[in-house]
């Protein structure tokens, strides 16, 4: 009978369900020129995007915000340290089983800690980096995957 429901209401459990959790201080900078667009689309070769996150402090233009929620992205702005914020985030929703794999689009090695984390809880994990000189391999070498957005 489950089976049969779920094919009624469109659901599939076996769909692979994807995190998406971006540090935007951090990738959305002049010099990586990353794409939100880009970011979306390379979590989403992955599996179904359950996630899609957009972090970015209180600095952040209503005109960045806008565009973001208008590509799909839920905006989270807050006026504390972002990289706590989506670490802590990102660890909740791998401890609830929101997702079977974390993406989490930075360059900042403090996000290693989550990733190993999920790679514990049997989630598995892509760091993508804007740009080569943007990466950190930290976080790449933490990650089951590792991609660089080309600019």
């Amino acid at each position: 009978m489950n089976g049969l429901l779920r094919r009624l209401v469109g659901g599939d459990e076996s769909r692979t369900r994807v995190g998406l959790f971006v540090d935007g201080p951090n990738v959305l900078r002049d010099e990586f020129d990353v794409d939100l667009d880009d970011l979306r689309d390379i979590a989403a070769e992955t599996g179904d995007l359950a996630v899609t996150r957009l972090y970015l402090d209180e600095h952040a233009t209503p005109g960045l915000i806008q565009a973001a929620e208008a590509r799909g992205y839920e905006v989270i702005v807050t006026s504390g340290d972002v990289d706590v914020k989506l670490a802590v985030d990102a660890a909740a929703a791998v401890v609830d089983g929101t997702m079977d794999v974390l993406a989490i689009a930075s360059r900042d090695t403090d996000f290693k800690p989550v990733v190993e984390t999920a790679g514990k809880r049997g989630v598995r994990t892509l760091a993508i980096a804007p740009g080569e000189h943007g990466k950190s391999d930290a976080l790449g070498n933490a990650a089951d995957e590792a991609l660089v957005v080309d600019a």
